[in-house]
């Protein structure tokens, strides 16, 4: 199986600990935050990983080396401008390949979890969604918003007081995204988009072409996003856990 780790922010919200070197490379409890991920993909099954990097892309190349990529094949995409989550994926587009029909992975390299990948994977491929995002109901500035079929219909911008809505539909949940992804190949076909894009830019643009976009529900699971030094400390102690 097939993933993608999303790396090649530049950590604003981490400084200074980004300072002289990547968000990826951050430690938490004494392991990087790439390494924490890649572990996680690799216990569901994920033998082949592309990351994608930009600030400080040779630390994590090097890195990577010194670890003799964890035993599995990992390919870098390095992106000479931020692409962005949308534009870094059809970078690596190449990667998936044509021929291959299994749904992959795409999953932020600052968020730690429990939610549990397979049982999503499996969600995904009995749905027969193009794409299934792991939310939960919790409190966010940017929330997706799904039907009763939990399909995506819009999104609400909190501080920008905005609303935008691709498919109608008479009630309508919020719910907060959780940065991890299961998709189909086909979607890559599909994303028109150029540049430096966010895909949640492509979801809303198929969700409104009636592709199934879904959404799968994963509040019983713990999510930290490390995206801020305090954060840091609260992630380790979940580790423990």
């Amino acid at each position: 199986m097939k993933a993608m780790i999303l790396a090649a922010g530049l950590g604003t919200r981490l400084r200074p600990l980004t300072d002289n070197r990547p968000k990826a490379l951050v430690e938490v409890a004494g392991r990087t935050l790439l390494e924490i991920v890649i572990a996680r993909l690799r216990e569901f099954g994920v033998r082949e990983l592309i990351v994608n990097a930009h600030h400080f892309a040779g630390m994590v190349t090097e890195y990577l080396r010194e670890k003799n990529n964890f035993g599995m094949r990992i390919e870098i995409s390095q992106e000479d401008i931020l692409l962005d989550t949308g534009g870094g994926l059809k970078k690596a587009e190449w990667f998936f390949g044509e021929e291959d029909p299994a749904p992959f992975i795409l999953h932020n390299v600052d968020v730690i979890s429990t939610i549990d990948l397979r049982r999503m994977i499996d969600f995904h491929t009995e749905s027969q969604a193009l794409a299934t995002l792991a939310v939960q109901q919790r409190q966010t500035s940017r929330y997706l918003l799904f039907d009763e079929q939990m399909r995506l219909c819009g999104r609400r911008l909190v501080k920008e007081q905005k609303t935008e809505l691709v498919r109608p539909s008479p009630q309508l949940q919020e719910l907060a995204f959780s940065g991890i992804h299961v998709i189909s190949p086909r979607f890559l076909r599909l994303m028109t988009e150029e540049g430096a894009f966010s895909i949640i830019q492509s979801y809303l643009r198929l969700a409104g072409q009636g592709e199934r976009i879904a959404a799968y529900r994963a509040d019983g699971d713990s999510w930290r996003d490390v995206g801020k030094p305090e954060s840091i400390a609260r992630a380790a102690e979940d580790l423990k856990k």
